[in-house]
């Protein structure tokens, strides 16, 4: 049934479909259709950053920028769902065409820029979806906000969506924000997370809860700035790390049509620099601070592995344009398998 609805929609345009998706999901998610129709994957509870999640195989950001489609998305399987990126304020983000099909490596290159209407109008759909299950929010800043100033960015969503969220990712590796890539290094990463750790235990005493804090990085790092930024998310008291974003290296697409467009490459293509990313993290944290490994997840082995070096949760995106809810099904069974083999 799915490879019959990816045909029809490969015909379209890659935002177009993207668009008629998310409108779908959104009706048939309200309707409660999906968990009705989809078989769901296997129970295969998991406990990371005090959350609990039904199983280990999340949605990233990325796919449902607004929270238009998260009970839809939700019940197609996913043991957890993240929207966004979100900004403090609605941006319309790069001029189109910015998102381009790669089928026969099974990537995808965007550079959509954090199109988005703003945090208010995510909290909205938030707030009318009701979900009950693990929600993750993806921040970001505005486009147009100088990222000496990104912190105010930052800490304005993360007091919007804090009562909200089961957990709370901040973006500082998208490569289609100009200079936001800089947050991740050295000082500029340490006080923007010394900043949001400290609002973060303001907002705790607040709400009366803990709402973990997780930093998503870039593939596009040597194993020593890796090493580095894992010590850093140590000494500032970050919740988790998700690993990776998507890359700005065409490495195994070369020559293929829309390979030289600008933006951020994903899907099976990155896989194995983001496993490699989760391994130089795995090593170094030692396991302090849980890894959410995403990143060319195309099949349910490509999930184990992530599992086998170090991460305690997976995303997929791209993936699952490719292959569908079937993914998230393989991937649970997939892991699964590993955890027992380890017992």
């Amino acid at each position: 049934m799915y490879n019959l609805s990816r045909r029809l929609l490969f015909k379209l345009s890659p935002e177009t479909a993207h668009e008629l998706t998310i409108d779908m999901l959104g009706a048939a998610g309200r309707l409660g259709l999906p968990r009705r129709v989809v078989k769901q994957p296997a129970s295969l509870p998991v406990r990371v950053m005090g959350i609990e999640f039904p199983n280990p195989v999340g949605l990233a950001a990325g796919l449902d920028k607004n929270g238009d489609a998260i009970l839809g998305l939700s019940g197609l399987g996913f043991g957890f769902v993240e929207i966004g990126t979100v900004t403090p304020r609605p941006q319309p983000g790069n001029p189109k065409p910015r998102l381009f099909r790669l089928p026969a490596a099974e990537g995808v290159i965007n550079r959509m820029g954090f199109n988005n209407l703003g945090v208010d109008h995510l909290m909205s759909r938030v707030h009318s979806a009701k979900f009950s299950g693990v929600l993750g929010i993806n921040i970001g800043k505005n486009a147009t906000t100088p990222v000496e100033n990104a912190a105010d960015d930052y800490l304005l969503c993360m007091e919007k969506v804090y009562d909200s969220a089961s957990y709370i990712t901040v973006n500082v590796s998208s490569p289609n924000t100009p200079g936001l890539r800089s947050l991740q290094f050295g000082d500029s990463l340490k006080n923007l997370l010394s900043t949001l750790r400290q609002r973060q235990e303001e907002l705790t005493a607040l709400h009366g809860k803990l709402v973990p804090l997780a930093i998503k990085i870039a593939p596009d790092m040597s194993d020593e700035e890796i090493a580095d930024v894992a010590k850093i998310l140590l000494e500032t008291g970050m919740n988790a790390v998700i690993a990776t974003n998507t890359t700005v290296s065409r490495a195994g697409v070369e020559g293929m049509l829309h390979a030289d467009e600008a933006g951020g490459l994903s899907g099976a293509p990155v896989r194995e620099q983001s496993t490699h990313v989760v391994r130089v993290l795995a090593d170094t944290l030692g396991g302090r601070i849980p890894i959410i490994a995403a990143g060319g997840i195309t099949e349910g082995e490509h999930a184990a592995q992530k599992i086998e070096a170090g991460a305690s949760l997976v995303q997929i995106y791209s993936g699952f344009i490719y292959k569908g809810p079937e993914l998230i099904r393989a991937s649970v069974d997939a892991i699964a398998a590993v955890s027992r083999n380890k017992n």
